[in-house]
Parts: structure tokens; C-alpha cells; sequence
């Protein structure tokens, strides 16, 4: 039974985020906009690079309705690109190198993408046409740079992001003008400031790296983008947020646990100008190493966001008071602006647990060709209190307590590792189509506070025979890092349940740390910060 909870987060009229960021550049010209170990970038010099792109889409045929992917390393380049996709009015399709390349043709293709925008050299994926975003040394440097952006439309998308999917194949899901504008307005507000000097530390493909690049930008601060390696290095990490004066940073929760964890290793945190940490992927665990931390950096605010790929983000609490108070799971606490949050509960007289659906601005499109899955996902409720006639079904299990939303967990089997939102069903999927298996089960492990690891198992059908090194391999060219298992064990049968369905649990009792189970293999997992 869907409910209405009266959690609203008040009316918004959000700006484009295309106008914002020209008001942006009008306003402070010689600022620095961006910056990454090849540039320094002030906002017109942003913006004339941006120009010069959205000359090369134009000839290319692009326009409004189009999608363009963009590939390339962390990079100046690929954010002027970004935009220029944007206010050519087209949709942005960003595309990590480090996915399998099966997994970025099957992106290029059913996004419709009739071009591959690529800084460095030429990723020779499959598109219609590829060309390599100019050097910025290329560009001239006009007194006014002319940027010519299209006029915005609220349901016109801004990107299409691919999230993990239960059939072998990731899912798109395409966010329009209506989410990102409210989403950027919101946090350039919420913030401590709007100008403040952010890191941009999210991987192209993460949702995160559009709060990070557009919050930033339309705000009039500072993006300065983070050396791929500090990924891995935590410390190097603190290092590198105190010499570049980062006051802004967006983590997945694990990566703020382990930051955390490294920063017991310094004697004082007085380098450290940060004013602000926002999280978000998981459940947040206030493990006392955070703690310690946030003590020891008074002048910075912690935010748990909470939201999805289909939504961006849908709520967020801030933690209060002394660190030592904060509870060990934080809530996800209210609605932004724009938002309206509904529950499905299993029982008619409930009303404070149940499915969390999402209403109003943050909604997104819909699943690129999925149409089933959007008739189960994106449903029609009878109109709310604030007018609303459509709702996401986020699967997410939440209770309402004292006005707050707290996460509970899943009403299916999606989790999230490292902040990746990952269905253990696509990893099934692909592991049950190699060679002598006869049925696969992939289930998340739990290794300390706020860390998870996915762990699979398989049995060998009857005189068959099974390729672990072959299998991983295999893994490998679908799927992407964090959706690859560091063991698959043989069991000689699966655990089962009394209606003979899989016992996920037991499977996961059997897998977890400590446990012997028959024929474990390392996968010569990459070992680093956070991915």
C-alpha cells in the first residue's frame, strides 16, 4: 500500500545549470575555474575551450535529442567536454576506459551515441564517429569567448549513466534538466559557501562526478581535479588536500572510513583547510576512527546524502554536535527541495517502514529499452498531496522516525561495494555462461565497519569441467572492476532452502573471511583506496 509521509521538501524553481555557469563566467572571468597537474584554467578560458568543442559537435551534426560519449582520464579536458556536450543540447554519455570494452560497446550502442568525444589517444571503440577533444594549447584566447548554449528544457536529459543490471548487461538510465538543476541549485546552497575549492575525486562514470563538476562550476568555485594514483593512497591523499587547500570533497562512505583511518597516522590535521565532506553510496557507519577525525577538525561538516542513479540525490542529513554524539548508523535524514517521499508498506496499518518512493523533481526519465522494467520501477500514484502522478520505486527499505528517513537495506538484491552500486544477479548471470557450470550464486560478505566485498560460488555439472582462471578471465571483459569477485569457490552442492531455492545466506555464512570452502581463487584483485 503506498502511503504519502509528508516529507516534502518545499517548492523549488531551480536554474539551468547552463545559465548558472554562464553567470559563472560573466561574473568572475580571471578566476580559477579548473585545475589538474596540466592546467589552470580561469573561467574564460574555460569557456572559450568550451566553444571551440561546441564548434566541432556542430559540425559533426550534433544537436539537441543527439547523445555524445566522452572518454578520457581525469582531466580539464574531459569537463570542458561535458559541458560542451550540454549546451550543444545533447545528452552526455560518459565512458570509463577501465570498464571492458564489451561493456562500453554495448553502452555506445543502445545509447544511440553518434559520437565518441576522447581526450588522449583514440580508444577505437565502435561509434559512428570519433574525434579527440582539442588541446587546449589549440585554442585561442578571445576577449569574450561567445559561449552559444542552447536554450534548456526541464525534461531534455543531461546524461545517461549505466548502473549495474540483473541480466548480464548494465542498465542506462537517462536524468533530465528537472533533477541535475534542482540537484546543482541545492547544493551550491547547502553548502558552507558557493565558491569553495572542491576536489574532484569521483570517477566520469560516477553519478557523483556531475555534483562535484556542476555545483562547483555554476558556484563560481574552484574544481581542482585529483591525480588518478592518490586513489590508492590515502595518505598521499591527506597530503594532497592540504597542499591544494581543498575546502569541498565527495566520498563514498568507505572512502571516508579509510581517509579516516589514515588520518590517526598525523600528529595534527592544522594543514587540513577542508570546511566541508559529503557522503554518500552506502549506509554510513560512524565508526570511531570518523569520529576521531571530524573532533579533530571542528571547522569541517559532515553531510550523508542519500539518492540513486535513476534520482541523483534524494535527502540528506547533517551530523550535529560533538562527533563522540553522532549514532553509529546516521539517517538519510530529509528531502531536497522539490521532493516528495512516499512509502509502499506491506501492512495497511503501517506507516513508518516500508519502500521508499521518490516523487517530484529528482525523478528521473526512465531506463534506456527497458520497458517492463520501467512499468515495475517508474509507477503511477494516485495524485499527492503536492500534485505528484509518478513515482520511483527505489527498492531501498527505509523507516520514518521523528521526521528523519533511516536506511534499513534492500527489498532485492542490489548492494553496494565501494560505493558502486552492483546487482549480484549480473555477476551470476555472466558466470553462469561459462563452461561447467551448473549454477552460479554471488552474494556480498561483510569484512569490518562500513566495508563489504562481493565473494561467488559455483557447482560443476554433472562430468563437466571448470576453468577458474578461464571464468575470471571471462569476468574480466564484461564486467566492470568492482563487480569482479577476489575468490570463486567450488562447493560439491549449494545450500538451499526448504523450498529449494538458493540459500543466499548460507552461501554468504560459507564464503565469509575465515571460512575454508573448496577451491578458492584469488583474482589478483586491484588493492586501493577506493575505485
Amino acid at each position: 500500500m503506498i502511503i504519502e509521509t509528508g516529507l516534502w521538501g518545499g517548492s523549488a524553481q531551480p536554474p539551468c545549470v547552463l545559465e548558472s555557469f554562464e553567470r559563472s563566467v560573466s561574473l568572475r572571468p580571471s578566476a580559477l575555474a579548473v585545475s589538474d597537474p596540466e592546467h589552470q584554467l580561469t573561467y574564460r578560458d574555460l569557456a572559450a575551450w568550451i566553444a571551440r568543442i561546441t564548434d566541432l559537435l556542430r559540425d559533426a551534426g550534433i544537436g539537441a535529442g543527439d547523445t555524445v560519449a566522452v572518454s578520457g582520464p581525469r582531466s580539464a579536458a574531459v569537463v570542458a567536454a561535458a559541458w560542451a556536450v550540454v549546451g550543444a543540447g545533447a545528452t552526455y554519455l560518459p565512458l570509463d576506459r577501465a570498464f571492458p570494452r564489451k561493456r562500453l560497446a554495448h553502452m555506445l550502442a543502445e545509447s544511440g551515441a553518434k559520437v565518441l568525444l576522447h581526450a588522449g589517444p583514440d580508444p577505437e571503440l565502435p561509434a559512428p564517429r570519433r574525434a579527440r577533444i582539442p588541446e587546449w594549447t589549440e585554442v585561442d584566447r578571445p576577449a569574450e569567448p561567445g559561449l552559444a548554449f542552447v536554450p534548456c528544457a526541464p525534461d531534455r536529459p543531461v546524461y545517461v549513466i549505466y548502473t549495474s543490471g540483473s541480466t548480464g548487461n548494465p542498465k542506462g538510465v537517462a536524468l533530465p534538466h528537472s533533477c541535475i538543476d534542482n540537484m546543482t541549485y541545492w547544493q551550491r546552497h547547502h553548502s558552507a559557501r558557493e565558491d569553495l575549492r572542491t576536489a574532484q575525486f569521483a570517477p566520469q562514470n560516477f553519478d557523483i562526478w556531475f555534483q562535484e563538476v556542476l555545483s562547483t562550476l555554476c558556484g563560481g568555485g574552484s574544481l581542482v581535479i585529483m591525480p588518478e594514483r592518490l586513489r590508492q593512497d590515502p595518505i598521499e591523499l591527506l597530503d594532497w588536500l592540504a597542499r591544494e587547500r581543498i575546502e569541498r570533497l565527495f566520498l563514498p562512505c568507505v572512502g571516508l572510513h579509510m581517509l579516516a583511518t589514515a588520518a590517526t597516522a598525523f600528529d595534527s590535521l592544522a594543514g587540513l583547510a577542508l570546511r566541508e565532506i559529503n557522503t554518500a553510496g552506502e549506509q554510513l557507519v560512524c565508526t570511531p576512527a570518523i569520529r576521531d577525525f571530524f573532533h579533530r577538525l571542528p571547522q569541517c561538516g559532515l553531510n550523508n546524502h542519500y539518492g540513486q542513479s535513476e534520482s541523483h540525490t534524494v535527502s540528506v542529513h547533517t551530523l550535529t554536535g560533538p562527533s563522540d554524539s553522532w549514532p553509529a548508523l546516521a539517517p538519510i535524514g530529509l528531502p531536497l527541495p522539490g521532493c516528495e517521499i512516499l512509502l509502499d508498506t506491506a501492512d495497511p496499518g503501517e506507516s513508518r517502514i516500508g519502500e521508499l518512493l521518490v516523487a517530484g523533481l529528482p525523478l528521473s526519465l526512465e531506463y534506456l529499452n527497458q520497458p517492463e522494467l520501467n512499468a515495475q520501477r517508474y509507477v503511477r500514484v494516485p495524485p499527492t498531496a503536492h500534485g505528484h502522478t509518478r513515482a520511483f520505486r527505489t527498492g531501498d527499505l527505509v523507516s520514518v522516525e521523528n521526521g528523519l528517513m533511516h536506511f534499513l537495506g534492500r527489498t532485492d538484491d542490489e548492494v553496494k561495494i565501494r560505493g558502486f552500486r552492483v546487482n549480484p544477479l549480473e555477476v551470476e548471470a555472466c558466470l553462469g555462461r561459462q563452461p561447467g557450470v551448473a549454477e552460479a550464486i554471488c552474494v556480498p560478505v561483510d569484512l569490518a565497519a562500513g566495508s563489504r566485498q562481493l565473494r561467488a560460488a559455483v557447482t560443476i555439472a554433472l562430468g563437466g569441467e571448470f576453468d577458474v582462471a578461464a571464468a575470471l578471465a571471462a569476468l574480466r571483459e564484461e564486467l566492470p572492476w568492482y563487480c569482479i569477485p577476489p575468490t570463486i569457490s567450488v562447493l560439491p552442492s549449494m545450500p538451499r532452502k526448504s523450498s529449494g531455492k538458493a540459500d543466499r545466506a548460507a552461501v554468504a555464512r560459507l564464503l565469509a573471511p575465515g571460512r575454508r570452502t573448496a577451491a578458492p581463487v584469488d583474482t589478483e584483485e586491484r588493492r586501493g583506496f577506493v575505485r
